[in-house]
């Protein structure tokens, strides 16, 4: 109800966004390199298996369906509904810089940073922003930010992780799996 959307809605978006994460739409592809088969990595105590690999043409990179494209639309929808422009441009924008600087490639992995960085820092950000609107500007700049800061700046290091595919949004960061 915060968000300004009905109880029906905000169920669909949740399970659109859940169902959406399983499903990673191409979008580019670099050429083979070394590839990163059959370890497990840990990383800010997160354990990330790496499966095997047999047969590998080189990294994908892809846009996940619920952890981008709704993260997306949906935010565009709450900036143009509340008309958040400003203040969710300063948001995002702060959630980003925080997430590019914890961003760290994980040769087989792929972009990780600490699991509760983007949560703590949409937080923080949001809160100073405005209270009033703050669960539409959470949604905002937790999605946006997290995308631009982890993801999308961090694409440039995508072609050395010896991953498979790289999914932007998939799992909260761009996350290489294969």
């Amino acid at each position: 109800m915060r968000l300004g959307v009905s109880s029906r809605t905000a169920l669909i978006l949740l399970f659109g966004s859940l169902l959406g994460s399983y499903f990673n739409f191409p979008l580019a592809q670099f050429p083979e390199q070394q590839v990163a088969s059959a370890q497990v990595v840990d990383y800010f105590g997160m354990r990330y298996v790496i499966p095997a690999v047999t047969e590998w043409p080189g990294t994908v990179i892809a846009i996940n369906i619920g952890g981008a494209v709704i993260a997306i639309v949906m935010s565009l929808y709450l900036l143009s509904k509340n008309r958040l422009w400003a203040q969710g441009l300063i948001a995002a924008a702060g959630v980003t810089v925080v997430c590019r600087l914890l961003a760290h490639s994980v040769p087989g992995v792929g972009i990780a940073e600490p699991v509760f960085v983007p949560a703590a820092a949409t937080a923080v950000i949001t809160l100073l922003i405005s209270r009033e609107y703050a669960a539409s500007l959470a949604y905002i700049d937790g999605s946006l930010g997290t995308l631009i800061g982890a993801d999308l700046l961090n694409l440039g290091k995508v072609p050395g992780l010896g991953a498979s595919i790289a999914s932007i949004g998939g799992a909260g960061t761009l996350t290489a799996f294969s």
